[in-house]
């Protein structure tokens, strides 16, 4: 066995962080020229980083054991807390098995009927022919009030809404420069650690109010946060504590509604370049919707929307995932001692020209049916995979398809000449801005 070969640009003592925060992109997709498995630096520290399917699946599915969350998610503790994006071990699967049945099928259908089509079709029914929106900003309060409201019933949560609205949008925009960061800065008294802070202590401290008030009235308001604090473990027949459920309440808040609102905006930033993709979606939508808004029960007639879906999310993923390891364990012939950095980086696997050919380019028919019989596991992770699959995985790609129907089925959305759009890290590639011009399909 050998080491992992390092990654060149490396800078002194801040390792690869300045070129990760410059363009993560060129820097991700570089990787496998260097191997199936590399060593990043994020500061000092050494994070090596699998750059095969087949590797990505060990870590994350097969050998899933032998691997704890990484340091990301240790520094994301004082925020998620004990949460499903944190925890490992027994505390993680015991959670998972209270939290899971929340996006259940049949929940699912009926937040998409109660909330997301009803959201969906209020936004599109206030918008003016001719008017410039600022879409990514519109997905994002959209996003984020529909995970209010699934999660919260409106008497119960009118200030954790607010809170929402106001607080995860500073919070995303400063997460991964926290992330990624070696500790030392975490301390610094900058902006970002002093916005980031506040309003995190903001968005823990309404929503733990909210779980006290949900448990004293000890109703079913047919929400969320009521089948969390109903649920019980079937092995113990225990629920969770007040912290556990606000743990988890911050956590579906926090890493769901980013990728959502990010791939809605791209979503159309996308039709708005290819003409002969926006016109087949909508061919689509006229056919299947007749003008109205879409609702659960139409996704299976939504074919080629589901393409695009799958091609944004494709482009658009998380960054990482990182893990740590258990034991001593070995990787394409790489030693990796216990206690050391694993990652995965989907943006890595997603654009390999090996099992997505001109990877950048837009393409929604490489999902066509029987085109993607032949990807290997691991060569497309959105939402991770094995034991810790994010608990969204279904949830996500719904709501973006019917939010994306509703809007398709009365409106272009047309890009604003000399208005360049680029890609920007945050949480997830946002745009840095995305100005659109309504215009009716009447």
């Amino acid at each position: 066995m050998t080491d992992a070969r390092p990654v060149p640009g490396r800078w002194p003592l801040l390792g690869h962080t300045v070129p990760l925060l410059r363009d993560p992109l060129k820097l991700f997709t570089s990787l496998p020229a260097h191997g199936e498995v590399v060593e990043l630096r994020l500061g000092p520290l050494p994070v090596h980083v699998v750059t095969t399917p087949e590797l990505a699946w060990r870590v994350l599915a097969t050998d899933a054991d032998k691997f704890d969350k990484g340091i990301v998610f240790d520094k994301m503790r004082p925020l998620f807390g004990d949460g499903l994006a944190t925890s490992n071990g027994e505390l993680n699967r015991r959670q998972r098995r209270l939290v899971m049945p929340a996006f259940g099928r049949s929940r699912i259908e009926g937040y998409a009927e109660t909330t997301i089509t009803k959201l969906a079709e209020e936004l599109v029914g206030s918008w003016r022919p001719g008017e410039v929106v600022e879409f990514d900003r519109r997905m994002q309060d959209l996003v984020l009030t529909i995970a209010g409201q699934t999660l919260f019933s409106t008497a119960l949560g009118e200030d954790a809404l607010a809170e929402i609205q106001r607080s995860i949008p500073v919070m995303l925009k400063y997460v991964l420069i926290r992330a990624f960061s070696p500790k030392f800065v975490e301390k610094l008294p900058i902006p970002a650690n002093r916005a980031f802070d506040a309003a995190a202590a903001r968005l823990r401290a309404v929503i733990g109010e909210t779980v006290v008030s949900a448990r004293e009235q000890g109703a079913d308001h047919g929400d969320l946060l009521s089948m969390l604090l109903l649920a019980r473990d079937e092995d113990t027949g225990e629920g969770m504590s007040d912290r556990q459920v606000h743990d988890e309440v911050i956590t579906i808040l926090t890493t769901g509604a980013e990728t959502t609102a990010v791939a809605l905006a791209w979503f159309f930033h996308e039709l708005g370049q290819h003409r002969e993709v926006e016109r087949r979606f909508h061919a689509e939508v006229d056919e299947v919707l007749g003008g109205r808004a879409a609702r659960f029960e139409d996704l299976p007639d939504l074919v080629y929307t589901n393409q695009i879906v799958h091609e944004i999310v494709r482009r658009t993923p998380p960054l990482i995932l990182m893990r740590r390891a258990r034991e001593d364990v070995e990787l394409g012939g790489v030693r990796i001692p216990a206690g050391s950095e694993v990652a995965v980086s989907q943006h890595t696997l997603h654009r390999d020209p090996r099992w997505f050919p001109e990877p950048e380019r837009f393409d929604p028919g490489r999902w066509a049916p029987g085109r993607t019989e032949d990807l290997p596991k691991g060569a497309y992770i959105p939402f991770g995979a094995g034991p810790r699959l994010c608990p969204g995985h279904v949830f996500a790609p719904t709501e973006i398809a019917i939010v994306a129907a509703t809007i398709g089925a009365r409106w272009r959305l047309v890009p604003v000449p000399g208005k360049k759009v680029r890609a920007q890290l945050k949480a997830t590639m946002q745009p840095n801005r995305l100005p659109m011009t309504v215009v009716p399909r009447t």
